[in-house]
């Protein structure tokens, strides 16, 4: 593979550490307190939820999220924070990788009517599939360096 400046799997590794730092900005953004303490983005998706036009997704959000907001605050902002770190790192970076593909496509099915949102999680989602099948922790990653994967 013919590339500029850097190699094609070093091309790779910037994209999945940009793919962290993504990751990593959507944990740091976050108003943690609101979070934990009052449930802000929890209540947000559930409101989302209720009005959901495909019913599986309002029944599983109640079956799943609802029962157990705080809970799923800490699933949800702690997540973010390990695919950021897990990316940006390369440490169990296919495991992030599809992490991060499923949250992404969790996202992207609650927020169907947000158009804002898409954008960016059909995009996190194409760099998840692409550094996962181009094996993207072949280089400058904790995986590469300690013979994992």
């Amino acid at each position: 593979m013919d590339a500029i400046g850097l190699s094609g799997a070093e091309w790779l590794a910037v994209l999945r550490i940009g793919l962290g730092l993504w990751w990593l900005e959507s944990w740091r953004h976050k108003d943690k307190k609101s979070w934990f303490e009052r449930g802000t983005g929890i209540a947000w998706a559930s409101g989302v939820a209720d009005k959901h036009r495909w019913g599986a997704v309002r029944s599983g959000f109640d079956v799943v999220v609802k029962p157990r907001p705080k809970t799923m605050a800490y699933v949800v902002v702690y997540a973010e924070l390990a695919l950021g770190i897990g990316l940006i790192v390369g440490f169990l970076t296919p495991i992030a990788l599809v992490g991060g593909l499923l949250l992404n496509l969790l996202y992207f099915v609650l927020m169907i009517h947000d158009w804002a949102e898409q954008g960016q999680n059909a995009m996190m989602a194409l760099i998840s599939v692409v550094g996962f099948f181009a094996m993207s922790w072949q280089t400058w990653s904790l995986d590469h360096a300690i013979g994992l994967f």
